[in-house]
C-alpha cells in the first residue's frame, strides 16, 4: 500500500508530518524540490510537474491513494477531474473542533453543493465515510436562518425550503442555522452552499483552534484526500488516505 503526497513548499510542517508517519505508511513524495530523507521510505519522485504526476500515478495504480499536500490546487484538480470523468469534485472535510468533536463537513469547495440534488449526493456519499472513521452518520442540514425567518429575504427563504426538502428526502434533520447544536448529535453537517461551508471550515480550522484532517473526494473511483496549504499537520490526511484505500 503506497500513499502519494505532493510537496510544493519545502516547509517544516509537511516534512515533519511525513516523517512522523513513515514508520506506519509507505509514502511516495511528488515534488519539484530537492528533498532528502534517510532510508527508503518515503520514496521521492522529483519531476517538473508534480501536480500532474501525482494524479497520473493514482490512475495508473502505481500508488494506492493520493494526498494533495502543499501542491497548488488548480492544475491538480483539473487533471483529477479529467481522469475521473467528472465535471466537478465533491469533497467532505473531516473536522475536529478544539474540544475534540469530530464531524464531516460538506460542501467545502466554493463551487460545490449549490442544488438540492448536489447536497443529497453529498449526504449519500458521506454516510459510509463517516462510519468508516467511527463518526456517527446522523445528518444535519443547515439553512441560512430559522424557519421563523421565512419572508425576510428570498435567498434565506430558498436555503430554508431547500433544507426542509433535503431533510425529508434523506431522513436528515433540518437544524436551521444552529450549527452549534447540530454538531452535538450529528456526525455529518451539510452547509447551505459551498461558500458558507468553506467559511465554516476556515473559521474552525484556521481561526478557531480546530483541526482539518483532510477532505476525501467522494465522487471518483480512486482515493484522493484534499488538503489546504494552511493545514497545521498532514499526518492524519496520510493515514485517512491509507485507511480508505485499505477499505
Amino acid at each position: 500500500m503506497i500513499v502519494g503526497i505532493g510537496v510544493g513548499e519545502n516547509n517544516e510542517k509537511i516534512l515533519n508530518s511525513i516523517n512522523s508517519v513513515r514508520d506506519k505508511v509507505r509514502i511516495r513524495i511528488f515534488t519539484s524540490l530537492d528533498l532528502e530523507f534517510n532510508g527508503t521510505n518515503p520514496e521521492i519522485h522529483k519531476c517538473e510537474n508534480p501536480e500532474e504526476a501525482l494524479i497520473d500515478a493514482l490512475y495508473d495504480k502505481s500508488i494506492d491513494a493520493a494526498v494533495r499536500g502543499t501542491l497548488p490546487a488548480n492544475k491538480m484538480m483539473k487533471n483529477l477531474k479529467r481522469h475521473a470523468g467528472v465535471s466537478s469534485l465533491e469533497r467532505a472535510a473531516i473536522i475536529e473542533t478544539s474540544d475534540g468533536t469530530r464531524f464531516l463537513l460538506a460542501p467545502v469547495g466554493v463551487d460545490e453543493g449549490w442544488t438540492v440534488d448536489e447536497k443529497i449526493s453529498f449526504i449519500n456519499a458521506s454516510r459510509p465515510v463517516a462510519k468508516k472513521f467511527g463518526i456517527n452518520d446522523r445528518v444535519a442540514v443547515l439553512s441560512g436562518g430559522r424557519t421563523g425567518d421565512l419572508g425576510r429575504h428570498k435567498i434565506v427563504d430558498k436555503t430554508i425550503t431547500d433544507a426542509i426538502e433535503i431533510a425529508e428526502k434523506t431522513g436528515a434533520d433540518h437544524c436551521e442555522i444552529l450549527i452549534e447544536d447540530a454538531v452535538r448529535q450529528h456526525g455529518i453537517i451539510i452547509a447551505p452552499d459551498g461558500i458558507s461551508g468553506n467559511l465554516i471550515f476556515r473559521t474552525l480550522a484556521l481561526l478557531g483552534d480546530g483541526n482539518a484532517h483532510g477532505a476525501p473526494v467522494l465522487n471518483i473511483d480512486r482515493i484522493f484526500v484534499d488538503t489546504s496549504r494552511a493545514n497545521k499537520d498532514y499526518s492524519n490526511a496520510i493515514l485517512i488516505a491509507e485507511s480508505l484505500a485499505k477499505k
